[in-house]
């Protein structure tokens, strides 16, 4: 009997269950069992039907929507403007710097032009500060200078993965033809802008949405985030307007229900459609060419390493010491979904290859499964650092 898609997505949950509560005991978030699971389906994949076909892309399109959809909800702004002049410092000193190296390595070894590989290493250059706050809040340092320059890093991080991912989209709009013109492409793009400055008018006189059930404002959100990506849909840009869908809703719907809503969606993303985006993206892994070149994963991952340590000690070391600087840039080195969608929106589109791609996807495990594990134990060795600096 062949299994079908029912079957197929029933155990594969609960595969991604029982692995998560595994890898959760070293502080890795469930959710990369996923991602586990389909590097399995890269060496053998028993199953290409069900992979290629065209509703599994489907909800592995909307699983990589909702992730972005919830980038948008939880950037905010006004948090963003109170960062101090130390931590800006440090994010372009840290992330330009490991893009700029990353960048030199991507065009020598998987030969792209420069353009290309500078895009990339932005990409894998960007911080998973949500993987490390549980680690922060458990060693209560959240509020030592160390814990507030890794959240404050991450959090500005954010701007540099939402430009490079407008860059992106820029590109795959410049490279398809969707047969719109300029001005329809122009017009469409100004009306998103315009439903966003709408909602923003709107918010002081929107009290009634202060008292309406979650599940009603839950489906408000759904209609929102659709809407966005359908008209961004014809823009070649729906990555971009699911995004604006997430900050266009956070600063329109009430603060006291704004919590409640955001687990909701976040339940809706986790539990369903980004488990079957992380293992799309793990399945489609080469696996063959990284069992014949594993060396450049090491390379990606050394390079990537290096430029962090390095840039974290140029600019913690006056602030925070050695050791602290140290602990700042294998923090800042864990990564998260944006660098995965952003490589997975150039691969599906052909603009860089599966060598790149692969070893992008590798390293990204690789990262997620060794910082967090050393991060803590360095944490418990260097106990003085646990004190508020």
């Amino acid at each position: 009997m062949v299994i079908n898609l029912f079957l197929f997505l029933g155990v594969f949950f609960l595969l991604t269950f029982l692995l998560g509560m595994l890898i959760e005991k070293i502080r890795v978030p469930w959710i990369f069992s996923a991602l586990l699971l389909g590097a399995v389906l890269a060496c053998y994949n028993p199953f290409p039907e069900i992979i290629s076909s065209p509703i599994f892309k489907f909800l592995a399109q909307l699983g990589m929507y909702f992730l972005l959809f919830i980038i948008g909800f939880e950037l905010n702004m006004d948090s963003l403007r109170k960062r101090k002049s130390l931590i800006i410092k440090g994010l372009f000193l840290i992330v330009v710097l490991e893009g700029a190296v990353g960048s030199i390595v991507v065009h020598y070894a998987f030969h792209y032009s420069w353009f290309i590989s500078l895009i990339v290493a932005m990409s894998f250059a960007t911080v998973g500060e949500a993987i490390l706050v549980p680690i922060l809040d458990e060693f209560k340092i959240i509020n030592t200078k160390l814990g507030q320059m890794i959240i404050g890093i991450g959090t500005l991080d954010d701007i540099i993965e939402l430009i490079t991912l407008i860059i992106v989209v820029f590109m795959l709009g410049a490279k398809v033809d969707n047969g719109l013109n300029v001005l329809s492409a122009s017009i469409l793009f100004v009306f998103l802008i315009f439903l966003f400055l709408l909602f923003r008018f709107f918010k002081k006189r929107n009290k009634g949405f202060a008292y309406t059930s979650v599940s009603s404002l839950l489906l408000f959100c759904l209609f929102v985030f659709f809407v966005f990506i359908g008209i961004g849909e014809y823009l070649n840009a729906a990555a971009i307007a699911a995004v604006l869908a997430g900050i266009t809703l956070r600063s329109f719907l009430p603060k006291i229900r704004l919590d409640k809503v955001k687990s909701e969606i976040k339940a809706i993303a986790y539990g369903f459609f980004a488990p079957i985006f992380f293992l799309s993206v793990g399945a489609e892994m080469n696996m063959s060419y990284l069992i014949k070149y594993p060396l450049m994963i090491l390379l990606v991952v050394a390079v990537s390493k290096v430029a962090k340590l390095f840039g974290s000690y140029l600019v913690g070391r006056k602030e925070l010491g050695f050791k602290r600087s140290m602990l700042l840039g294998i923090g800042l080195s864990v990564r998260f979904s944006t660098s995965i969608i952003i490589i997975q929106l150039l691969y599906d589109n052909g603009i860089v290859g599966s060598d790149i791609y692969s070893v992008i996807i590798a390293s990204s495990i690789v990262f997620k499964f060794i910082i967090p594990v050393l991060f803590s134990n360095l944490l418990v060795r260097w106990r003085k650092l646990l004190e508020p600096a």
